[in-house]
């Protein structure tokens, strides 16, 4: 097979400008990823490339120092850490894995498994316990549900005081 002088020279061109075209591309990605990763510094508490406060004077400048360090050939962790080190540890959206930030990831499962063991031990309890007596309580001590029925003349009186009471 023969190759015109021409045709080499061509492939080598189309080769150069592939490699040049897709260079950049996993930048964008990094760089969503990254910015992701970070908060905003305004106060307005959402992530670094969903910032919409409306005059916002950190989101731009934090979103090209970003682009920077990325462009730059930064590591992800360099790019984080440089970020904290700007604007403090609270540009970071979620904590590091590590030191004391453990108990950050740790703490809502501890508290959600003794919330059910305590739930489930209060439940089991509450249902092994013995029947007692009824409760006494009633206006004047009476008992609640477990003494005689009222009748008569006294069932009477309560009504009339009833009524008495609940007139307008």
């Amino acid at each position: 097979m023969l190759h015109r002088p021409g045709q080499r020279f061509l492939q080598a061109v189309l080769l150069c400008a592939a490699i040049f075209a897709f260079l950049g591309a996993g930048d964008e990605t990094r760089f969503r990823d990254l910015g992701h990763r970070l908060m905003c510094v305004c106060s307005c508490n959402q992530i670094l490339l969903e910032c919409n406060h409306v005059g916002c004077n950190y989101s731009d400048r934090m979103r090209g120092e970003l682009m920077t360090a990325i462009q730059h050939g930064d590591s992800d962790d360099l790019t984080l850490q440089a970020m904290v080190q700007n604007y403090g540890p609270t540009v970071i959206a979620a904590p590091t894995s590590t030191g004391f930030n453990r108990v950050a990831w740790i703490m809502p499962y501890v508290a959600l498994v003794m919330g059910l063991t305590t739930m489930i031990v209060i439940v089991t309890v509450w249902r092994n316990r013995p029947p007692g007596p009824p409760p006494a309580g009633g206006p004047g001590g009476a008992p609640l549900g477990g003494g005689p029925p009222i009748s008569g003349s006294e069932l009477e009186r309560f009504r009339q005081q009833a009524r008495k009471d609940t007139e307008l």
